[in-house]
């Protein structure tokens, strides 16, 4: 049984009745009309309130697959991305510092001592890299409940800080083969099937990385039927992290957009633990990895943006924030029908 509350249904109904009351042809603002209802029930006010506050926290993490061939990039580029989010270079800085998003990065389990990072960066390291997964298990059982427990504290954090909305994002050089080899063990799928290039692989490498996800699923074998050990087997700390601060979001009413593959695969894993916390989470993109569209599919939901990336970092998020803040101004500030006609 379920611990999660599901958004307030009544608040739902005032906020799909207000929108179909505005001044706006029956229909006319798509998406737009359907995330500011959204946005009411999991604010559980009408209209939805401005959205002022919104934060990402990135998760880094380094990945053993990483050594055998699975990424374009060495795992060198983990550490050195992370002192680029520490002063505000990166990709997704640029977009956040355009869209007024928070942004906090995390060393779960980078491969290195990141000299002279700030200490808050480090302050929850759970262990250097994670094993790989198609020879050895990610975690130990410990630190598979660190990690999640380090996501669950982080994500307390947040919303202490005043959260309304949380992004999810990112970093780790290899970081696409353990996100497909979870989709696929919830989605029971073989690894050819959910597999992408990730930073862009040729085709003999997209092959091998498809031998090591399979690799990975075969080892793990039954144990995938159980999602914490899932989390122990082919995820890694980074990940676990990410899957224990979308467990605390949604335990606390606090809504999610989420990102690309990573984010999708750790929602998809979180809803596995506690059913009925995707009701919390909306998908900010459309990535380029098979395995995020159909774990999307598999979680109800349709992606506010479709533009081909597959930056991660939590960018794809961070891009689709002032489509939300839309949503929510047309469905607080719009006039109503009612209020504009004259009376009989």
């Amino acid at each position: 049984m379920s611990t999660i509350a599901a958004p307030d249904p009544a608040v739902r109904s005032a906020a799909a009745e207000r929108l179909a009351g505005l001044a706006t042809p029956a229909g006319a603002l798509g998406r737009l009309g359907e995330l500011g209802v959204w946005l009411s029930a999991v604010q559980g006010v009408c209209p939805p309130a401005r959205l002022d506050n919104v934060r990402l926290v990135i998760f880094a993490g380094d990945h053993g697959v990483a050594q055998h061939g699975v990424s374009a990039y060495p795992p060198a580029i983990t550490p050195a991305m992370v002192r680029t989010f520490v002063l505000g270079k990166a990709g997704v800085s640029a977009l956040a510092a355009a869209h007024d998003v928070h942004v906090r990065v995390l060393d779960i389990g980078v491969d290195d001592d990141l000299e002279g990072v700030p200490a808050e960066v480090l302050a929850h390291k759970v262990r250097r890299s994670s094993g790989a997964i198609h020879a050895e298990d990610a975690l130990t059982a410990e630190e598979t409940a660190k990690a999640i427990e380090t996501g669950r504290a982080v994500a307390r954090e947040e919303i202490a800080a005043g959260a309304q909305l949380l992004l999810s994002g990112d970093m780790g050089i290899g970081n696409t083969t353990p996100a497909a080899a979870m989709v696929a063990a919830a989605l029971g799928l073989p690894a050819a099937e959910v597999t992408g290039r990730g930073t862009g692989v040729d085709d003999a490498s997209l092959l091998l990385k498809q031998a090591v996800v399979q690799q990975a699923l075969d080892r793990a074998g039954d144990r995938l039927d159980d999602p914490i050990q899932t989390l122990q087997a082919i995820s890694s700390a980074d990940l676990a992290a990410t899957v224990g601060y979308l467990l605390e979001a949604a335990a606390h009413g606090v809504p999610v957009l989420l990102d690309g593959l990573m984010s999708v695969a750790c929602a998809l894993t979180a809803e596995r633990i506690e059913p009925g916390v995707s009701a919390w989470f909306a998908a900010g993109h459309r990535s380029t990895e098979p395995a995020q569209s159909l774990a999307l599919d598999k979680l109800g939901l349709e992606p506010v943006l479709d533009l081909g990336l597959r930056l991660g970092e939590g960018s794809g998020a961070v891009a689709a924030v002032p489509v939300l803040r839309s949503a929510s101004a047309l469905l607080r500030d719009v006039a109503l029908l009612a209020d504009l006609m004259p009376p009989e």
